[in-house]
């Protein structure tokens, strides 16, 4: 499985902040969901591989050329949706349509369309009457509408509501059908990215604690409850984190299978995402 995006040692200081040295590969025919609260990073990762914001070392390779040297080339198959830009209010669709047409030589206007009579956004209306869900919709239908071959999304279904957000799951579920294709999406909805990613990516701090599998972290992730006795048997190198509660201690283990084999009595329960990264972030270590 080769890789339609690779990033490799990828550092940006600030002055309060540090991206540090990111490796992420995100494979053909692939959904990675990147989880991290506000300010971890996320958002400076996503602006680096659109050489928005311009990193300080490390690489970013896109199907299989240097961003840098071949940036407009690559974002000619390239959708994006980004969290905080947007077109701006005073525009009507109509207008927006003029310009992305001579941005990207594979647009498709039937496609486009199909999708504004899909999402039920009015032409003739001014963006600034649009609700956030429906300017949601229209940057999805952006995205979507010049065949690309990656798409970058940056919380793609906030402001939706779930019907709505079901509705641009299934349609990147269909997008991912075609394995020539890959998807990057950041998302606070995790549940959302429960149903469609393939690979989790949590960021911290700006620093990278894992990718794995959605099967990894169903299967090595677990939330241990017991009281202070069982759980000064544990061994440090046996769980991620804890927290006391009044009636007991909740406990991250990754590694459930040798926890459940080595303390049969231990109750064991599946951790969301959710409270895998809420562990890591606010657990006691």
């Amino acid at each position: 499985m080769s890789e339609i995006l690779s990033i490799k040692q990828l550092t940006k200081t600030y002055p309060n902040f540090t991206l540090n040295k990111i490796n992420l590969d995100i494979p053909n025919g692939t959904v990675v969901g990147l989880i991290g609260e506000n300010g971890a990073g996320k958002t400076t990762l996503i602006k680096s591989i659109l050489n928005i914001t311009k990193f300080d070392s490390g690489s970013i390779s896109i199907f299989g050329n240097d961003l840098v040297l071949y940036e407009k080339i690559i974002k000619n198959d390239i959708g994006v949706v980004l969290d905080d830009a947007f077109f701006a209010d005073t525009l009507k669709i109509k207008d927006i349509i003029k310009i992305v047409k001579h941005l990207y030589k594979n647009w498709n206007q039937i496609k486009f369309d199909n999708y504004l009579t899909q999402f039920n956004l009015p032409k003739d209306q001014v963006i600034k009457t649009f609700s956030k869900g429906m300017k949601k919709k229209l940057e999805i239908a952006v995205a979507l509408s010049h065949d690309p071959k990656l798409l970058i999304l940056d919380e793609p279904t906030s402001g939706l509501d779930p019907i709505a957000r079901n509705e641009i799951l299934e349609i990147l579920r269909a997008f991912i059908q075609d394995e020539q294709h890959a998807i990057l999406i950041s998302s606070h909805i995790t549940t959302d990215l429960e149903h469609i990613a393939d690979y989790i990516s949590f960021i911290n701090n700006g620093n990278l604690i894992f990718t794995k599998t959605q099967d990894e972290l169903l299967g090595d992730y677990g939330i241990i409850k017991c009281n202070e006795i069982e759980f000064k048997q544990l061994a440090k190198n046996e769980y991620i984190a804890y927290r006391k509660n009044t009636y007991n201690i909740e406990i991250l283990t990754n590694v459930r299978p040798l926890i459940s084999k080595k303390y049969p009595r231990l109750l064991i329960e599946r951790p969301t995402i959710e409270d895998i990264m809420m562990f890591y972030i606010k657990g006691d270590k």
